[in-house]
């Protein structure tokens, strides 16, 4: 099969704990023909969806460093190969947050032609943490406004501690926790987030959401679903003096049983991310309410494998061959 990774160039990326770098590694030892592209590589011939890829296929065996070495080496040839994006078997969009949306817009045509995962509408749609709010039942009590005056008289009507999250960042980057005991800074901090200096047409819209106390000493729970499906789990707890569960910011990772209340969130949101074609997700869970859904290059397979001693990229291949498989078969039935 043909399986091509859009993502960030692999130097910026340490193989051994990226999730991309083992999905990526187990193709190639199965046989199938690994190419590599980049969001910019993609582009419209005439009525074709094109893309410039690099076949970084090598010769199995070699452990991830080695591999990694090698498929580098690969990336610096001359010899471009530029490729249908249909001809593929499957495209992994693995490029990390901010979703680049002219590529999803040229790769929008053919998503009925080439298995994506993640489906490029369902990531225009579950690239926003706003997605959860399709859950509400579920989730932790969550404003979103651009009005100074009125987060702060939500985060005075709530009365406790909330975390503001800018919508559009990864890795936990901007998330803060705010108090009404800190009123000079509160203010500041609100209408720096916002961007309060802009007309309120240009100003930032941010999401104000209920900080749930336990995450300080319990963390939060990271779970990998594949098409709906419970594929693994850890727990992360913050680094002492931070709230933040995310490893970019210093937390710590645990194994994790996942407990019944987790498995009816799972439940609950495995529909909708199946319709919107989110195969692949992380969703992150504190004190039994879900706070996000991470769809673009969602990341855990490499630390729950070491806490669990698995091999979790293996069930996310297979998937991805029965569910090639399946098409293909049905697609020669229909043309005999």
């Amino acid at each position: 099969m043909k399986i091509a990774y859009l993502m960030d160039p692999l130097v910026k990326i340490q193989p051994e704990n990226e999730t991309t770098s083992h999905l990526m590694y187990e193709c190639n030892e199965r046989g199938h023909t690994v190419f590599f592209l980049e969001p910019h590589d993609v582009y419209i011939r005439k009525d074709q969806v094109v893309a410039r890829m690099r076949n970084i296929t090598v010769k199995p065996g070699l452990g991830m460093t080695k591999y990694w070495q090698a498929i580098i080496r690969c990336t610096r040839q001359d010899n471009l190969i530029f490729e249908a994006i249909t001809d593929l078997d499957a495209l992994f969009l693995r490029s990390n947050p901010p979703l680049n949306y002219q590529t999803m817009e040229f790769l929008q045509t053919v998503n009925n032609h080439v298995f994506i995962l993640n489906n490029t509408t369902g990531q225009i749609l579950g690239n926003s943490k706003l997605y959860i709010l399709n859950f509400p039942e579920i989730i932790p009590e969550t404003h979103v406004s651009r009005d100074p005056t009125r987060l702060r008289k939500i985060i005075d009507d709530f009365g406790g501690a909330m975390v503001v999250k800018p919508l559009q960042r990864f890795g936990g980057e901007g998330v803060i926790k705010v108090s009404t005991r800190d009123r000079m800074n509160l203010n500041s901090l609100i209408h720096y987030y916002v961007r309060a200096y802009e007309s309120y047409a240009r100003r930032e819209p941010i999401m104000v959401q209920e900080y749930i106390k336990s995450v300080k000493q319990e963390g939060d729970i990271r779970i990998m679903l594949l098409n709906g499906e419970i594929l693994g789990a850890m727990r992360r707890k913050p680094k002492k003096g931070d709230f933040r569960t995310n490893v970019h910011a210093g937390g710590e990772v645990f194994a994790h049983r996942v407990t019944a209340r987790e498995m009816r969130i799972c439940e609950v949101i495995k529909d909708k991310l199946i319709a919107d074609g989110l195969y692949f997700v992380g969703i992150d869970i504190i004190d039994g309410k879900l706070v996000e859904v991470n769809c673009v290059s969602p990341g855990g397979i490499p630390r729950i494998n070491q806490l669990n001693n698995d091999r979790l990229e293996h069930k996310v291949i297979d998937f991805i061959e029965h569910r090639i498989d399946t098409v293909t078969h049905f697609s020669h039935r229909n043309e005999a």
